[in-house]
């Protein structure tokens, strides 16, 4: 899935991208014709101060005196006073477009991954989802907010600029107005050639930090590989990439910089050297000509930045395009207008509305093939569980064990037929109210940061302190908070990174357990368990899972012999159903299966007497 993050995006400008940026954009409207008012009133003050000059030279210079000296200077001073609040107020509007403009963007983002199916997180990479959520929304907002404001003030300066110098002399004006374009194209040229390579350094930079970083981490095993010389090779050729990178662009910039100067100053000496028989053959006078010279100075750069900064916004188009496709993706599992209405959504439920579920579930008929295509995994598989059964779901790794409970929980939805619960087609409830009576703890289970007490608490958030050791006790999640330096008030890290497997796996029961769900799902729940806290749990699952529709989905073949019905899995099929018993009597796959994990227990025993 690398892929997403290494496209690269080389269209030209396209205003139907931008267009999807426009509702985030108009909530800051106020703010963008702010600042590009004040960026103009900035322009017009800025253009006029040359003329200031004008005046003193032809006023106090030519004229050889002092008389009105004081209200020119503060005129001037008010002048540059002007501008300096223009450019303060401007720059405020585009602080505020950026923070605020990023903030919404990310709100918006994390806000809709919240309605996204199971299906999208099992397709996308979470790096992708991180570099959409964080680095494109920053990117778009600074852009936007700064590129906009130097886009405007680019434009408004150098239009004032060309309209003041034809109108102080438009034969001088014409050297520049032929000069300008040719400058403009350079930038045209160069900048996304340069940006191009800056952009490969950075990349391969973060490539580079990655490596360092897993070189550090895993010394202990490339020690141990001997695979030193191959680390040193590999970090070599990112480091000799990024150099050939950065020079390449250097270069370039060497390049671009000296040609801008080269016609900017030629423009400037064309401008002494033809003013200058202007003034001697006194058409122009050496006032009009300084102003003029200040204009001719000043007017390449807006037009580089002005170039640059539309180069730049031809680039952002590629964040546009990812984060706004992210806005615009579809969870493929939705409530109808007339179950939110009666049930509300995932942010607005309508709890006082939700029936209380028995747990009885049947399959009718159910057809299933995973949304990104291939052969049905179901096809006309009819069953009913009663409430308060035990189902297990056994076969080996990657045979498909988990899509029924996918389906049950409806994370996933039949391709035909239905799916009952309490006799009724659970696309006629909302998917908060099943979700909210499931307890699922999966195989790797993940804690929040905070501590053991807050992470239990997520299963509900109004329990009290005595209700969350309670449901710790009853899997013996307690052994786990004895172990910790603050008991209960001891930080689990990022992930639960300061616990093991297996006393997060314990964390994992209590949550479940002070949810108190109508429907357990126990994904190998105790796969990561040593066989001493199996034996622990085991009798408080005996014990939690009585009178609740659960599905136990095992690798552990021996601790699914007293479920109510076991389902056999291989190739994504069900191919056997029936209890322990009566599939062993059988002898097909399920024996099988059963005969070989039960000699390898055996033979683990033996040598680990």
């Amino acid at each position: 899935m690398a892929a997403f993050d290494e496209k690269e995006y080389t269209q030209s400008f396209d205003l139907n991208i931008w267009k999807r940026l426009l509702p985030t954009v108009a909530r800051f409207k106020k703010y963008a014709v702010g600042m590009i008012v004040f960026c103009g009133l900035s322009a017009v003050v800025d253009v006029s101060l040359p003329l200031f000059q004008k005046y003193a030279i032809s006023h106090f210079i030519g004229g050889n005196t002092l008389d009105g000296l004081g209200p020119f200077i503060a005129s001037y001073a008010v002048g540059i006073l002007l501008m300096s609040l223009l450019c303060v107020t401007s720059t405020r509007a585009a602080m505020h477009i950026e923070m605020y403009m990023g903030r919404d963007l990310r709100r918006d983002l994390f806000q809709h991954l919240q309605t996204l199916s199971l299906s999208f997180y099992n397709v996308t990479p979470v790096g992708y989802l991180l570099t959409r959520v964080m680095n494109d929304t920053n990117r778009i907002a600074g852009n936007v907010a700064w590129g906009l404001m130097d886009i405007a003030d680019a434009l408004f300066y150098v239009a004032g600029t060309f309209i003041a110098m034809l109108l102080l002399d438009w034969r001088l004006a014409l050297v520049v107005i032929v000069i300008v374009p040719v400058v403009a194209a350079l930038t045209g040229w160069f900048q996304p050639r340069i940006l191009h390579w800056n952009r490969k350094v950075r990349k391969i930079n973060s490539k580079i930090t990655g490596a360092f970083n897993e070189g550090i981490t895993g010394a202990k095993t490339s020690k141990t590989l001997v695979i030193e010389d191959q680390s040193i090779a590999a970090f070599r050729d990112l480091t000799g990439t990024m150099r050939a990178s950065g020079v390449r662009a250097a270069r370039l910039n060497a390049v671009y910089i000296p040609l801008t100067l080269f016609f900017s100053t030629m423009a400037v000496a064309i401008v002494l050297l033809r003013g200058g028989f202007l003034v001697v053959e006194q058409v122009l006078d050496i006032a009009t000509l300084s102003a003029f010279i200040t204009y001719a100075m000043g007017i390449f750069e807006p037009v580089q930045n002005l170039t640059g900064n539309l180069a730049e916004f031809i680039a952002l188009q590629a964040s546009i395009e990812r984060v706004t496709g992210l806005l615009e993706e579809q969870p493929q599992i939705t409530d109808t207008p007339e179950v939110i209405e009666k049930y509300g959504d995932a942010f607005h439920p309508k709890r006082e509305n939700w029936e209380p579920l028995e747990g009885e579930i049947e399959f009718k008929d159910v057809t299933f093939r995973y949304p990104d295509g291939g052969d049905n995994v179901l096809e006309h598989f009819s069953l009913r569980i009663p409430a308060g059964a035990t189902v297990a779901i056994v076969g080996e790794t990657g045979a498909g064990k988990s899509t029924l409970v996918n389906l049950a929980c409806r994370f996933f939805e039949p391709t035909q037929g239905q799916i009952l619960i309490d006799g009724r087609d659970y696309r006629e409830r909302s998917q908060l109210w099943l979700h909210s009576n499931i307890g699922y703890v999966l195989q790797s289970p993940h804690l929040f940061s905070g501590t053991v007490r807050d992470n239990i608490r997520y299963g509900r958030l109004d329990a009290t302190d005595a209700e969350v050791e309670a449901a710790a006790r009853a899997v013996s999640a307690d052994t786990v908070v004895a172990k910790l330096p603050n008991g209960w008030d001891s930080g689990v890290g990022e992930g639960g990174d300061r616990l093991s497997t297996g006393e997060k796996q314990l964390i994992s029961f209590a949550r479940a357990v002070l949810a108190d769900p109508r429907i357990f799902v126990l994904d190998e729940a105790t796969s990561s368990i040593d066989t001493q806290t199996e034996q622990l749990i085991q009798q408080a699952i005996d014990h939690l899972l009585r009178d609740r529709t659960s599905f136990l989905i095992a690798h552990r073949l021996s601790t699914i012999r007293k479920a109510d019905m076991i389902l056999v899995v291989r190739d994504g099929k069900i191919v056997e159903q029936g209890t322990h018993e009566s599939l062993l009597k059988a002898r097909g796959y399920y024996h099988d299966l059963y005969s070989k994990q039960f000699a390898e227990e055996n033979a683990a025993k033996v040598l680990g007497a």
